[in-house]
């Protein structure tokens, strides 16, 4: 006697705990912590001036962006009032990878802190604006674990000043600069 086939609506409920637990797992692949004692973000965050392209300065390096240069990232704001995320950049072996995602902001966090999600309706990631110029001409990005950190610029190869004094602002909220893998841009 032939075993019954499962019909597709249970496949479906079957298959997201198997997609939350692979999403946990690549998640939660510990990388050093750079801050151990992370503040909270200093500033407000004006949703509309932050959104636009960004381009990546230096960063923590993660398994996800091991060896990229050109990095950048767009952030833009979906009708439903949550943000569309495209990162983007050129792996070691030559081609051009795209990371898309959405984030939501957290209420009360004054728009500087954000979940995000890679894995479809799994918003695990955290993405904290811990600064920002006041004109969002540079920005630093982090989390809660100390594990990540990004410079982030406006411009896509900014002036060394610029790339010093961000660099130098790090630094002052604690996290471990001398771990900063310094991004190649085009």
């Amino acid at each position: 006697m032939a075993m019954p086939r499962p019909k597709l609506h249970h496949l479906a409920a079957l298959s997201l705990p198997v997609l939350a637990v692979a999403g946990y797992t690549v998640w939660s692949r510990r990388s050093p912590v750079g801050n151990p004692l992370v503040p909270e973000p200093l500033k407000p965050v004006d949703l509309n001036a932050y959104l636009g392209r960004w381009y990546e300065v230096a960063r923590y390096e993660q398994a996800f962006e091991k060896g990229c240069e050109g990095v950048s990232a767009e952030y833009r704001l979906r009708p439903d009032g949550k943000i569309d995320v495209v990162n983007s950049c050129r792996a070691p072996d030559g081609k051009f990878r795209t990371a898309r995602g959405t984030a939501k902001i957290v209420p009360g966090s004054q728009g500087a802190k954000l979940k995000i999600s890679f894995y479809g309706p799994l918003y695990i990631g955290n993405y904290w604006v811990m600064d920002h110029a006041e004109d969002y001409s540079w920005s630093i990005v982090g989390d809660p674990t100390g594990r990540y950190l990004w410079l982030l610029s406006r411009q896509q190869v900014p002036e060394e000043m610029e790339r010093h004094s961000l660099i130098k602002r790090a630094t002052a909220l604690g996290y471990d600069t001398s771990r900063l893998v310094i991004t190649t841009q085009p």
